[in-house]
């Protein structure tokens, strides 16, 4: 598995996910920040640029880091989070293994499935693929996605890295993910956020998701659309993140 690392070797260990598209850099900020007292850990997703395995599954990928966590961390790491895809893989690592984390931030996750998005993707893809490599295009798509600018390069050179069979596979995979009922039995202290501006199906994700974690708490961040929070605001996650496992302990 493909990962990158910041901070000392210590046991206080922080997995972030990145969201679908893009890569470890997504929390590049954030694991700066985070590196003088944890030693934080961001997986490259299946699928996704110089990551070693292609995408089959969200389950299958969330298997693959509880295995990576068993070799390298014992079995459990302090803080797990992620981001949209990112988030959903760590939603169902929390179902797999209801101790992989003592603490665990979802961004953004979709669990709410949508058959005619799924259905729509690969043909959509099909069609409109070789667009990603031009470089005007991805300029409008992280517009779009509020990329700033000085991860674009980073952006377009990962998006061009990811083959179509990846892309259209963990789309789907986004579109179609549903809550499993081990999720209630998970013991991480969680808290779920997503961004007042995004679509309704992930303000009414984060719902269904604090209906079943155990204690789970939620929020919606005003003014921020999807991926804002981790991308654009790194200080506030991580102020965020501390003062969530502060008030948990």
């Amino acid at each position: 598995m493909t990962v990158m690392e910041y901070g000392q070797q210590n046991r206080d260990v922080v997995m972030l996910l990145h969201g679908g598209g893009l890569s470890w850099w997504n929390y590049r900020e954030v694991a700066k920040r985070l590196a003088e007292q944890y030693h934080v850990v961001l997986p490259v997703l299946d699928g996704h640029a110089d990551s070693d395995a292609p995408f089959t599954t969200i389950e299958d990928n969330a298997a693959r880091l509880i295995s990576y966590i068993d070799a390298h961390f014992g079995g459990q790491v302090l803080v797990l989070g992620g981001l949209s895809l990112g988030g959903q893989i760590a939603v169902e690592m929390l179902s797999q293994r209801k101790d992989i984390c003592r603490y665990a931030l979802i961004e953004s996750a979709l669990v709410k499935p949508s058959k005619l998005t799924a259905a729509m993707i690969g043909p959509t893809f099909g069609m409109s693929y070789g667009l990603i490599k031009q470089k005007w295009f991805a300029k409008l798509q992280a517009d779009y996605l509020g990329i700033p600018r000085e991860l674009f390069d980073d952006y377009f050179r990962d998006t061009c890295k990811i083959g179509k069979a990846d892309m259209i596979a963990f789309l789907k995979a986004n579109s179609l993910y549903t809550i499993k009922p081990d999720l209630f039995e998970t013991t991480a202290k969680t808290k779920i956020v997503a961004g007042a501006k995004e679509q309704k199906s992930i303000r009414d994700s984060a719902e269904l998701l604090r209906e079943a974690i155990p204690g789970s708490r939620m929020e919606i961040l005003p003014g921020l659309r999807h991926g804002d929070l981790s991308i654009n605001h790194p200080a506030h996650y991580v102020r965020m993140l501390t003062e969530w496992i502060g008030e948990a302990l």
